[in-house]
Formats: structure tokens, sequence, C-alpha cells
């Protein structure tokens, strides 16, 4: 978990979020399920005018949200550079340094590493050596490298429409050594401190502690590929680049959401036990989200950053109308925000559909025991005969939620 220093201008800026939030929920309360402008008796003017309020508060709110987010990204550097004992200014780790680096000033691609590694270069007869490639899994998949370009094709290769990679950008990461991430919950907080007369007796309290335990989990695929083509360095590096670390990085990505825990998965949020629930039920979603935001504080005791749902879930909220027509989110010929209270919305269809969530993204923690594996062998069934090899990779991850009661569902959306 990213340790966070909570600077005045952070604290002051949240302050200042959740006013500017309250004032737009007392609003919308008032003007009930089905946005009737009628009814809001708190602002003057017609529907059109409440209307370009109520947008303005929320684009105030926008603004708002993403000055916290910028103070808090400073928050979590200043923790970790405490946490490393200050390291010095333009220093970085040995890790990064070196032949990690591909062009000057950037990291090398997946593609880069993988032919320059022993599984690339040292492969003969049947079984190709191992070779780890550490790789942050949150760095954005690069598509620089491709088909070399012929007469009798422009050399674009237009990829497979899949789910894209929706979530992993907002989950903190670390590595770990450990097969588990092992750690203490406080499981009990009973606070009994009161005042007392002079030679009273000291009221007792109690704490408890309870081990928690969140195993590592593997995520493999391999790709066959033909001896010609991994002759040729371009061609592999683009296939490879493109395609198979993407395949690892999507199962990850829905496995964060909703992984049921069962061996060899990974518990994803919706399935940790303890995570807080608030039922649409006759609410507009926004308010249903504004009223987990409001447990996840009360009751979680955390700061929400994030809401998690389906776009179809979203595209309900972007058409949200007042009684009489007029779009709330911002005209049809806007593009309208992305974000709900002041909190960017990452729309997944990993996340299932009617369910949303909200919570405290410095309570998640995405934690490497290794980075990615690659092998190369042409033992795999008939291969060596037909000039196949099996690329095959492989990642080891741990998935922790460190406080359960700082997320919660949104349901019947």
């Amino acid at each position: 978990m990213t340790d966070v220093i909570d600077f005045p201008a952070l604290k002051e800026a949240k302050e200042k979020l959740d006013a500017k939030n309250k004032e737009l929920f007392a609003v919308l309360d008032e003007a009930g399920p089905q946005y009737d402008m009628k009814l809001v008796k708190s602002l003057e003017g017609d529907t059109q005018a409440k209307v370009e309020w109520i947008r303005a508060k929320n684009a105030e709110i926008d603004e708002i949200g993403k000055e916290v987010e910028g103070l808090r990204q400073v928050a979590k550097a200043a923790g970790r550079r405490r946490a490393a004992g200050g390291q010095e200014k333009g220093s970085e780790p040995d890790s990064r340094k070196g032949d990690r680096r591909g062009e000057p000033g950037l990291p090398a691609s997946f593609g880069e590493l993988f032919v320059k590694s022993k599984a690339f270069t040292d492969r003969q007869g049947q079984n190709g050596p191992e070779a780890v490639l550490e790789l942050d899994l949150k760095t954005l998949m690069q598509t620089s490298a491709g088909w070399l370009p012929e007469t009798t094709r422009t050399g674009r290769v237009v990829d497979f429409a899949t789910r894209p990679i929706q979530v992993l950008d907002f989950i903190p990461q670390t590595t770990t050594a450990q097969a588990a991430i092992v750690y203490m919950e406080e499981t009990t907080f009973t606070n009994n401190a009161a005042e007392t007369a002079e030679a009273g007796t000291f009221p007792e309290s109690a704490l408890a502690l309870t081990e928690q335990s969140s195993p590592v989990r593997k995520i493999p695929t391999f790709i066959p590929v033909t001896d010609e083509q991994m002759e040729d360095v371009d061609q592999a590096r683009g296939y490879v680049d493109n395609r198979l670390r993407f395949m690892l990085r999507q199962r990850l990505d829905g496995q964060v959401l909703v992984g049921n825990g069962t061996a060899p998965n990974l518990r994803g949020i919706n399935n940790v036990v303890g995570i807080q629930t608030q039922a649409k039920g006759a609410d507009p979603t926004p308010d249903a989200f504004y009223k987990a935001m409001v447990k996840v504080r009360v009751t979680g005791r955390a700061i929400p950053d994030l809401h998690v749902m389906h776009p179809n879930d979203w595209m309900d909220i972007r058409l949200l109308r007042t009684a009489d027509g007029v779009y709330i989110w911002g005209n049809p010929s806007e593009a309208g925000p992305e974000r709900l209270w002041g909190l960017p919305v990452a729309q997944s269809d990993a996340q299932t559909e009617g369910t949303g969530l909200t919570g405290d993204t410095s309570f998640l923690e995405l934690s490497v025991r290794r980075g990615i594996v690659v092998q190369v062998s042409n033992s795999h069934g008939t291969y060596f005969v037909e000039g196949k090899q099996a690329v095959r990779a492989d990642v080891r991850v741990a998935f922790v939620v460190y406080r359960p009661a700082s997320w919660s569902t949104v349901t019947g959306i």
C-alpha cells in the first residue's frame, strides 16, 4: 500500500471537494428521481437555468477532483521518497539502468527485451532456455513495431476487436520476493478512553491483530510461431510486442475486478469479504454512487478516488435528462465528463453490468512476484516436424485489498 503524506494543500482540496459535492447532491436530491427541476426551490430560474447551474457546479467539482488527484500523486511520491530513505534526486535503481533501455531516454519494449534475451538468441535443439523480462505491468502497450511494408499490402495489421486494458493503470503496483503477501490486520479496536476523576480506575481498551494472506498466482499463455517468423527479428518483435503481453495483462485486468479467489484465480474486488454494498433502489444512479462514497468515508474511513462501472451503465448516467428533457451531463454535441462527483470513472466491460464499484485505490496493491518469463521450444506436439516454435509466457502476481470496507459495490444500477 502506497504511503501518502497528507499535505495541508491536499487536505484543503479534499475538504473543498466534499463541500461542493454536498451542494450538488442537495440540489439533485431536491429534484427527486425524475430530476424534476420544478421541485428545486433552492435555485432560481427555469429548468435550463437550473441545469446550467448543475453543469457549472459539476465542472467545478471535476476541476477540484483533478487538483486532488495531482496533489495525491505528489503526496504518494513524497511518501515513497521518505520510505526509501530520501534517495538522491536524479538517481534511479540499478534495475532501471543499462540494457533495460532501448532508445535514449526510453525503456526497452517487451519485444526488444525478448529478441535480446537468452530465450531467443540461445535457442537450439528442441528446448529453448528461459529468460526473465522485468516489466512494469501498468505501462501501456507500445505499438511502434509492425510488419514490414510490401508492395502488396499497406503494412497495417488490424488487431482483433477485444477488450482493452481498463483498470490496471489505476492500481498501485509493487514487487515481492515471497510466495504470498502476508500482513497483519487490526480486527479488534475497542477504544474506551474516557475522562476519569482523580484516583479513578483507568478504562480498559482492546486491540487484536489477525494474520491475513493473499497468495501469488500464475497467469500463463503461449502462441505458435513458425521458424521463418522466429528468424525475422522485426516480425518476431512486433508479434510479441503487440499481442502476447497484452493477453496476460488483459486477463489480469479482469481478475482484479471479478476473480473469484478459488485457486488458481486471484480474488477480485467484487468478491472480497467485507466489501460494502449500496443498493440503488429508487435513487437515481448518481445519488446511489454518492451514498456509496459516503459509506466508504464513514464506515471504511477512506477517501474514495475511483468509480468502476460497465460502459452500458455509464451510458445511462451520461444520458440522464430532467423531467422536461434537458440533458444533465452535457448536450449531445459535447463529449461530456467521464467523471462522477469529481472522481474519474473507469469504464470496464469486465465489470458485471448492473453493479458498479467506488473506493480508495490506496488500499489496493498489485504485487509482482516475477516479471514476464518467456520460453521457446519446438517440443510441443508435432511442432518439430512442422517447423514451429511455441513461445510461452507467464507472470506471477498477488492482488490485495487491504481494507475491504474502503470499497463498496453499487447494485441495481
